[in-house]
């Protein structure tokens, strides 16, 4: 499917200050997807797992910090193009494609993702602005 196909389609775009290598690593690690991937200090990722090549599946769980509400985010990563981009199936069927440009020594993220049905658009892009957000953050501090 390609991106001017996804059906309930949302885009959420972040500016980073890092250069991409810097932010390919924080979005190829488990161990650095744990410590950004939420959408606000009330939530946190409790388990990342990889396995970061196409074809290679992948397993998030993230959670409420107050153990309120969670849920777990998984799939197939079905194209990595090197410090470029990212397209992943999850496995409830919807398609994600993650691009990534470099400018200097800032990186410019668009996200495009088949949103949840059973979720508002709003909440969702908000959702997902958010973990970007926390991407931003905590490469721009931590490398």
């Amino acid at each position: 499917m390609e991106q001017n196909e996804l059906q309930n389609r949302i885009t959420v775009e972040v500016t980073i200050d890092a250069p991409v290598h810097k932010v390919w690593k924080a979005w190829s690690s488990a161990e650095d997807i744990m410590k950004w991937n939420a959408p606000s200090d009330t939530w946190h990722t409790s388990f990342a797992e990889i396995n970061f090549k196409t074809s290679g599946k992948f397993l998030f769980r993230m959670e409420a910090k107050d153990k309120s509400s969670g849920f777990d985010h998984g799939g197939i990563y079905t194209e990595i193009v090197d410090h470029q981009l990212i397209r992943y199936t999850g496995d409830d069927g919807r398609e994600s494609i993650i691009k990534f440009l470099p400018d200097g020594g800032v990186t410019h993220i668009t996200e495009i993702f088949e949103a949840d049905p059973q979720m508002p658009l709003e909440l969702k892009r908000d959702f997902c602005l958010g973990v970007l957000n926390n991407l931003k953050t905590y490469t721009e501090s931590s490398f």
